[in-house]
């Protein structure tokens, strides 16, 4: 699938591309595509890459009666591991994703309940 057919326009796909490497065509294949939902990371770092582990937040199904309070569980199911580079590059993709978004539909909170503000 294309990314006209889905919708979507990325400006790199996989860190392929950017400045100075006009003229690279990138094809997509999707033939192993896996959508997953995230509502939580966690990142870890070692010298030479960033690696990032996504999934979900969900209440404990086994709470500790003990604990005396609310617990989570981060349920991890996915983890990319990635050079400083292309994290970099994806932070830079990202941060411009969302200022477009803001820009049409207001201020994304960060915290949980916290109001959107319209620009």
């Amino acid at each position: 699938m294309s990314e006209e057919a889905t919708g979507q326009t990325t400006d790199t796909a996989g860190g392929a591309g950017g400045a100075g490497q006009q003229g690279i065509q990138v094809m997509l294949d999707e033939r192993e595509l896996r959508t997953i939902y995230s509502n939580a990371y966690r990142f870890h770092t070692t010298a030479d890459e960033v690696v990032l582990d996504v999934g979900f937040n969900m209440p404990n199904p086994n709470p500790n009666p003990q604990a005396g309070q609310q617990q989570l569980l981060f349920k991890v199911t996915d983890r990319i591991i990635m050079s400083y580079s292309n994290a970099k590059r994806l932070a830079m993709s990202l941060t411009q994703l969302v200022k477009r978004y803001e820009q049409q539909f207001g201020e994304i909170p960060t915290q949980p309940g916290q109001p959107r503000r319209q620009s």
